[in-house]
């Protein structure tokens, strides 16, 4: 009998009202870079169990990695069951659901790749990322292939594979006046649309151009943001406030602007669970909900948020699709309580390059890479981050050399009304462990810098 049934068998027999079962079985390879040179390989097989028993409003869960075990989980967290609260609004689980096969979200290349392979694209990496200004190179990459597999008691069962692959380098140089550093970093769902050469290049370049840098001075700028920026403050700062709870708890700083206008008229933000190649990219999400494509920001103005079933529920709403079992560095996990998560984040290109952004800036920076990026306070939007290596000087048009640490203390719903410019040239990027996205450049006005 195989996990799925004995868990749906055994639940079923002992009086459960429902039960969900997940099985997460996944194959991680990591290398890792330290010193220039492959420093560590790492191939990880596992198999994992979650179970989420709902009986008289009342969820309990348990976690394994033994399929021996799952009767006895299942036991004795129907008996914890019985101390826990009843949650009135639950709904129930999702019934039956048809799985769609989405493009370019599976590569036998990818799960089968032999080791001799992989060190060839880590080494691929490293050699592009190569010069005589970098000193040091470290970096990984990681290859993750798994099958999902979810089933309830409401007759849902569905079973899909999936591959990722993601990439990063950084180049560290001490050659000028100050240690700078760049970084490059690709990511997807199939090898043939990998660049290994690429992520050592972008590296490269970023550090090099990064070579005594020239001290910032506190003032107004504006800031052209590239892609692995962008996708920084989509991750830490923007998400969170089209999460359903946050919006409904009102602890979102767009909490009072539903249907309003929060951006500039060409801004859409997109949560795209189909696009292919996207790290997040699924047909249902991770309790079997459907996933829809949701204009979180159309043409300005927000229309939507996303939710799992617990916290739609909870405020007579239906799910979006959103729940999330996030695992690292990429995929499922078998956590057996979801939260709600976005898919892609998507914002849509626009018809300017980076260099014509460029061109139109008299006084400006742009910034190709952010750090600790967090909400100061989150209810009014206010965020910090700090720029480090990655910073350009522009003047009048024209990029007048790099620029040493600054730190940006923003407003959110201030800069969303302030981007003046949307690029051309949409990126996949992924920090780790956090929201993949699909972003371009941005442009964006009068922002507070401080030097550091």
């Amino acid at each position: 009998m195989s996990a799925l049934d004995k868990a749906l068998n055994h639940s079923k027999n002992i009086g459960i009202n429902e039960c969900e079962i997940v099985i997460v079985k996944k194959k991680i390879i990591t290398i890792r870079i330290t010193d220039s040179e492959i420093a560590e390989i790492k191939q990880n097989f596992s198999e994992d169990y979650g179970i989420r028993l709902i009986h008289d409003k009342k969820i309990a869960s348990i976690q394994t990695t033994n399929q021996q075990d799952i009767e006895k989980a299942i036991d004795s967290a129907f008996k914890t069951s019985s101390n826990l609260k009843a949650r009135d609004f639950w709904g129930g689980l999702p019934h039956d659901t048809t799985l769609k096969q989405l493009d370019r979200t599976f590569d036998e290349r990818l799960e089968k790749i032999s080791g001799v392979e992989v060190m060839d694209i880590v080494q691929n990496m490293i050699n592009s990322a190569n010069s005589d200004k970098v000193n040091t190179i470290t970096g990984s990459l990681n290859i993750v292939s798994e099958n999902f597999e979810i089933a309830n008691s409401n007759g849902l069962h569905l079973n899909e594979k999936a591959t990722y692959i993601s990439g990063i380098i950084n180049a560290e140089s001490e050659y000028g006046t100050l240690p700078v550093s760049g970084i490059g970093h690709a990511s997807g769902r199939t090898l043939s649309n990998f660049s290994a050469e690429q992520v050592g290049k972008d590296a490269k370049i970023m550090c090099i151009e990064s070579i005594n840098p020239q001290k910032i001075d506190s003032d107004n700028y504006s800031i052209i943001f590239e892609p692995y920026s962008v996708g920084e403050l989509l991750a830490f700062v923007v998400a969170a406030n089209f999460n359903f709870k946050t919006f409904s708890e009102k602890k979102s700083c767009f909490s009072n602007n539903f249907e309003e206008r929060i951006a500039i008229e060409k801004l859409s933000l997109i949560d795209d669970p189909h696009i292919p190649e996207g790290i997040g990219t699924k047909s249902v999400d991770d309790e079997g909900t459907e996933t829809k494509k949701r204009n979180l920001i159309e043409k300005g103005i927000f229309k939507n948020t996303f939710s799992n079933l617990f916290d739609s529920y909870k405020e007579g709403k239906q799910s979006s699709g959103n729940a999330s079992r996030s695992g690292s560095p990429m995929g499922r996990s078998s956590e057996p309580i979801p939260m709600s998560a976005p898919h892609n984040l998507k914002i849509n290109p626009g018809d300017i390059s980076q260099e014509d952004m460029i061109k139109d800036t008299k006084h400006g920076l742009l910034v190709g890479r952010l750090w600790y990026t967090y909400a100061v306070n989150p209810i009014k939007g206010d965020f910090s981050c700090t720029a480090r290596s990655g910073i350009r000087i522009i003047e009048n048009g024209e990029i007048k050399g790099p620029g040493k640490s600054v730190r940006i203390i923003h407003n959110l719903p201030t800069m969303l009304k302030n981007i003046s410019e949307i690029g051309n040239n949409p990126k996949n990027v992924i920090q780790w462990a956090s929201l993949p996205s699909i972003v371009p450049t941005l442009k964006a006005e009068n922002i507070m810098v401080n030097s550091i």
